[in-house]
């Protein structure tokens, strides 16, 4: 150990001779102490809500999904999806078709999406896991049935108990028709159960067999996407970028953070932005640093002369008091590190956690989930404002004479 780092140590865990010292350095470390749990607690929230939205998101959007770059529908290559299948680290590809259509259900009637899927459908994303009433089937004994999302069942008031009423679909005609002419094609299918993954699905799906949408639709070979399911430890990369190759340039092959990347970059910046609010509260706890270690500074004279009566440079000078705000905050850290995680551990250990959710929620508390990564950003952020927080008194220690006049 060298020794202003010998010395820093010294003068940090030594009783003062003034109290006001020990007391602003006890508030300077309990302050860095909440500031480090509190960034810590608040990253590792942001990214249990991460984690909990995106298992969410599995449960309806596959690994890696195709869609054609102009237009929304196309027709598939026998040739193309057999090279996919084939391909190194894909498990399963399914076939979609979704369109806006219009739905009727006794006296309710509002718009949603229709979404035709195949027998591969549930295997690429778990879809038949979330189902909470109910099955999941689209076809038996000859008749088409519906798997709803809870929005747009509530939303017509589906009844599932009623096992001979039916829904209405309306999908408009592509071809022009004369003005006495229906406007649209209608077919009825039967509820079958109801599935529950996250608003912005539960309130616009219908999902239905691929075969009952294609005939809506008059488009008997057509598809809106495939979409794959990668085989466990294979690599996302691998496989898209394999799968574009397939494909070509006049397709997007989008992986699960693409599909919804939008939404996830929100979270990110609210994420970052409330570790930016945080990170400033630990610079006003700075200023109480500035405040200990110039009081230091102001004790220790005689001793810094004494220092450099006996050959310490300025820079020796400097680096004890650099030293020993970095210290401080190291053992700020270090305990706000051990507060956060057995916050953590209580929380997760609760039935209900230390702060709960209302009920109607998909879990009971509030997720978390803590990252190696946000300790050491967390690490840097406080090294860095201690750093800062020593500067000053540091300069005011080298300008400290070898030898210091009686009055």
């Amino acid at each position: 150990m060298n020794w202003p780092l010998r010395i820093a140590r010294r003068y940090l865990f030594a009783r003062k001779s003034t109290n006001a010292i020990n007391i602003i350095t006890g508030i300077s470390i309990l302050g860095i102490t909440i500031g480090t749990a509190a960034l810590i607690l608040v990253l590792s929230v942001f990214n249990g809500f991460e984690d909990l939205i995106t298992g969410l998101f599995s449960n309806f959007n596959p690994d890696i999904k195709v869609v054609p770059a102009k237009g929304k529908t196309f027709e598939p290559d026998s040739i193309q999806l057999s090279e996919i299948w084939k391909l190194e680290g894909v498990e399963t590809v399914s076939q979609t078709l979704e369109e806006v259509a219009f739905f009727e259900y006794e006296n309710s009637q509002d718009f949603g999406i229709l979404k035709g899927v195949d027998q591969y459908f549930n295997q690429v994303t778990g879809i038949d896991s979330t189902v909470r009433e109910g099955r999941y089937a689209f076809r038996d004994d000859g008749r088409d049935f519906a798997v709803l999302g809870v929005g747009m069942r509530n939303k017509l008031s589906v009844n599932l108990g009623k096992v001979l009423s039916t829904v209405s679909v309306y999908m408009p005609k592509q071809k022009r028709v004369g003005p006495l002419e229906n406007q649209f094609r209608k077919k009825f299918v039967y509820p079958a159960g109801t599935f529950v993954i996250q608003q912005d699905f539960d309130n616009q799906y219908v999902l239905v067999s691929l075969d009952f949408a294609r005939s809506l639709m008059s488009m008997p070979n057509m598809v809106s996407s495939l979409e794959i399911k990668i085989k466990p430890g294979a690599s996302e990369h691998r496989v898209q970028a394999g799968v574009e190759a397939i494909m070509g340039p006049e397709f997007l092959v989008r992986n699960r953070y693409q599909q919804d990347e939008a939404f996830l970059k929100l979270m990110n910046i609210e994420k970052w932005m409330s570790y930016a609010i945080l990170s400033l509260t630990l610079l006003l706890v700075a200023f109480n640093m500035i405040g200990a270690l110039w009081m230091i500074v102001l004790e220790k004279q005689k001793d810094i002369s004494i220092l450099k009566s006996m050959g310490a440079t300025d820079k020796g000078v400097r680096n004890i008091f650099l030293s020993q705000g970095l210290l401080l905050c190291f053992v700020g850290m270090v305990l706000g590190y051990l507060v956060a995680v057995g916050l953590y551990l209580i929380h997760v250990n609760l039935p209900n956690g230390l702060v709960s959710i209302p009920q109607g929620f998909v879990v009971t508390a509030y997720p978390i989930s803590l990252r190696s990564v946000d300790f050491f950003v967390i690490a840097i952020t406080v090294i860095s404002i201690g750093f800062l927080a020593s500067w000053l008194p540091a300069r005011r220690a080298m300008r400290v004479p070898a030898i210091i006049r009686e009055e």
